[in-house]
């Protein structure tokens, strides 16, 4: 794990993302204190059309029950 000074870390932060991606652990400090984990986000999952065709039935569309109805509105 490298510690990098905030000052340090807004003067290289395209380097210090660079050995991010790299797979190396940046923390960031402030007065010796770390303030931060630089790390990558995690990219969403595609999303599929269609997932649910043929899974839902017409018993999806009727009202709901009076006592869930209740509880929803709570």
């Amino acid at each position: 794990m490298t510690i990098v000074d905030i000052h340090k870390a807004e003067t290289q932060l395209e380097t210090l993302i660079n050995r991010m991606l790299a797979g190396e652990a940046i923390v960031i400090a402030k007065s010796g204190q770390p303030v931060a984990h630089l790390m990558p986000i995690e990219a969403p999952q595609p999303r599929t059309p269609g997932i649910a065709k043929g899974r839902i039935t017409n018993a999806f569309f009727e009202p709901l029950p009076e006592d869930e109805l209740q509880a929803w509105e709570a």
